[in-house]
């Protein structure tokens, strides 16, 4: 059962214990203070729970302004690619601009280490692929 691990009107963040799974709901048009500290925030919950699996919910999130895509890139990226995380399931957003900016993030980073990204519609695919078993590097 998930339990939230941070909630404001723009993100929800969740952690399933039993699936090991992390997962952020997104909404709306975000500042850059905002999607700075709810990307920060899904580090934290990351670092301290070591979920093998993450679905970003991106279907509501609005556009990404360049200075942020280019944060996360720098940022945020090295730290997912060096986490517990194995699989990282990206819902894909109902906004186009939204959608490139996440596509260019994917693209500019150099390496994920040892985590594979998939882009679904919708959350049930997600879901099945994200629960299949993760045989290399369990728990590492």
């Amino acid at each position: 059962m998930p339990i939230t691990y941070f909630q404001n009107h723009v993100v929800t963040i969740t952690y399933d214990e039993n699936l090991q799974l992390g997962a952020a709901v997104w909404n709306g048009f975000l500042s850059s203070t905002e999607f700075r500290e709810a990307s920060e925030t899904c580090l934290r919950l990351i670092e301290e729970h070591r979920p093998l699996r993450w679905l970003g919910d991106n279907r509501k999130l609005r556009a990404i302004r360049q200075a942020d895509q280019n944060w996360f890139a720098e940022q945020i990226t090295p730290r997912l690619a060096a986490s517990s995380l194995r699989r990282n399931a990206i819902l894909i957003s109902e906004d186009f601009f939204n959608r490139m900016a996440v596509d260019q993030i994917v693209k500019r980073a150099t390496s994920l280490g040892n985590m594979e990204v998939m882009e679904f519609d919708k959350r049930e695919e997600a879901m099945v692929w994200l629960l299949e078993p993760i045989h290399s590097l369990e728990q590492g």
